[in-house]
């Protein structure tokens, strides 16, 4: 042996007797070997667009903090849901930027048949009756204070806010929504809403139960586009999901299913991949993630500094979605997905 010959420990097995023969590099070397074994795929049928509507007339406000993402006025939000149901996109999610001197303690304007909210469901239902509608029946747009609640005496009052809820959800499905999605997180609001909508004849309208939504530093560039942010009075510890308890968070999804719930979201997305795959697992139903402004201004951001692939970054993140277990994501990138999936 001279000095250039590599040592061979006394014994040692060569590849194929430390695997067993099982090279599983050997479905990796090409492209399609690839594709055959591919275990999730991400499609437009995925994909659920978050939009934000304001009142007005032909204006796109652009948001700072989420480049790319619009406030549109309706006759535009009706042009974007046009858009979006000839890429294929099964559903849109309408998230209001209510006029500063319509809020209230008690966000009592969502009450209001003739809101904007209201009145961009009845818009898009109206050009596009095929596309799906969400609405969130939360009070955070329509509060003076920003809270998801009632506010009284510095305390956000469940019962109270929850009849609320329900009321505002009656009309949304009134104007034409096709799944409620309440974000609030008060005790008993799914078993509430269901009971006001089927007894409102709106037995046929689903609910999309923000079943863990967690108190997140992730939801900022959201509370900018929605108009709250400036507003917020203290934080939503007291009915948010602390973001370390997982068992706490199948507690809150084993009560919506309870209550009626027809699928379950998880809020944030991509930090939580893990409670996607416990409900997922825990509850066999339908599962979707709201992958938040946070994590779409993260990627937008970096890839902007040139520090990451922006698209490839976009595509492996809601991949990871559907690894976990979701059957959709919520994503600001929907028209942009759909584009390239299409081709």
């Amino acid at each position: 042996m001279n000095r250039s010959t590599p040592a061979k420990p006394a014994g040692a097995r060569n590849v194929d007797e430390i695997t067993g023969s099982r090279r599983l590099r050997r479905m990796r070397k090409a492209d399609w070997s690839r594709r055959l074994v591919q275990e999730n795929r991400l499609s437009v049928d995925d994909l659920i667009w978050p939009i934000f509507v304001i009142d007005g007339k032909n204006t796109r406000e652009p948001i700072a903090a989420m480049p790319g993402v619009f406030r549109l006025t309706l006759d535009l939000a009706v042009k974007e849901a046009e858009r979006a149901a000839k890429l294929g996109i099964p559903a849109i999610a309408t998230f209001p930027n209510v006029e500063m001197g319509l809020r209230d303690q008690t966000g009592s304007h969502i009450l209001d048949p003739e809101n904007v909210i209201n009145r961009a469901t009845r818009a898009i239902k109206d050009a596009v009756p095929e596309i799906g509608i969400i609405t969130d029946a939360a009070l955070d747009p329509f509060t003076s204070h920003g809270h998801d609640g009632i506010l009284r005496d510095g305390i956000i009052v469940n019962d109270e806010t929850v009849e609320q809820v329900a009321a505002a959800a009656v009309i949304q499905a009134a104007s034409g929504a096709d799944i409620i999605a309440p974000s609030d997180m008060m005790d008993g609001r799914i078993g509430a809403i269901r009971d006001a909508l089927d007894a409102n004849g709106f037995s046929d309208v689903a609910i999309m139960s923000y079943a863990t939504k967690f108190a997140s530093a992730f939801y900022g560039p959201y509370r900018e586009a929605v108009g709250t942010a400036g507003l917020l009075k203290g934080d939503k510890k007291t009915y948010y999901i602390d973001h370390a308890n997982s068992d706490e968070a199948v507690r809150e999804a084993e009560q919506d299913v309870a209550e009626g719930a027809d699928m379950l979201m998880v809020k944030p997305g991509l930090p939580y991949l893990d409670i996607i795959r416990r409900l997922k697992d825990e509850f066999q139903m339908p599962t979707f993630a709201y992958q938040v402004s946070g994590e779409y201004s993260m990627i937008k951001a970096a890839s902007a500094n040139g520090w990451i692939d922006g698209e490839k970054a976009m595509l492996e993140s809601l991949l990871a979605f559907k690894r976990a277990g979701c059957d959709g994501v919520l994503t600001y990138f929907a028209p942009q997905v759909a584009e390239m999936l299409r081709g």
